[in-house]
């Protein structure tokens, strides 16, 4: 396991040292949350136009319930797990780029889980109707995950198994969206 960490560590440095000032405030920006509500405002559009009123409802509410488990999680486990951030480990100090500083603890990243989430899920709904829309989603959720080992917060490791999580998470979301909005109701 140390060798694991060693190498998630290595890693780091190489790809977070690749980063230089003058793209720092782009990668902040990248990472921060509010300057993708017009991506959001288009994926509801997305959806409006490809499903029901009701089934959209539902959609947004199993969004609202994945993205929170996806979120809750990932801080169960970052205060279970105890790994330092990047920014906060003794080792790195002297070896790192540092743009921004999260929490002491960063195992998983919640904002690769929540964006993979959110590109797994919408793509199993919208795969069919859109055939570019898993590529372009997916995109979006790794240059977002990538963000974050740019600015110094988390590891790698802590990307990958965010993703996964993530991904794992909007597939389940999205197979019982599917079985709600699919279910036959009954005409009185």
């Amino acid at each position: 396991m140390e060798e694991i960490i060693q190498e998630d560590k290595n890693l780091f440095l190489y790809l977070n040292n690749l980063g230089d000032t003058p793209f720092d405030q782009f990668w902040m920006m990248i990472s921060a949350t509010w300057i993708w509500v017009p991506l959001y405002v288009i994926l509801c559009y997305l959806l409006y136009k490809n499903f029901k009123l009701k089934s959209l409802l539902y959609i947004l509410l199993f969004v609202a319930i994945g993205v929170t488990v996806s979120d809750q999680v990932s801080g169960i486990f970052k205060y279970g797990v105890a790994r330092l951030r990047p920014c906060h480990d003794p080792s790195l100090q002297n070896m790192m780029r540092i743009v921004k500083c999260g929490g002491q603890y960063g195992f998983y990243s919640a904002h690769a889980s929540n964006t993979f989430f959110l590109a797994s899920y919408l793509s199993f709904l919208l795969k069919d109707k859109l055939k570019w829309f898993p590529y372009a989603i997916f995109v979006w959720a790794a240059v977002v995950a990538y963000s974050r080992i740019y600015l110094g917060v988390h590891f790698p490791g802590d990307i990958l198994v965010g993703a996964f999580v993530g991904t794992l998470l909007g597939g389940l979301f999205a197979v019982l969206a599917k079985k709600v909005i699919n279910k036959p109701t009954i005409n009185s």
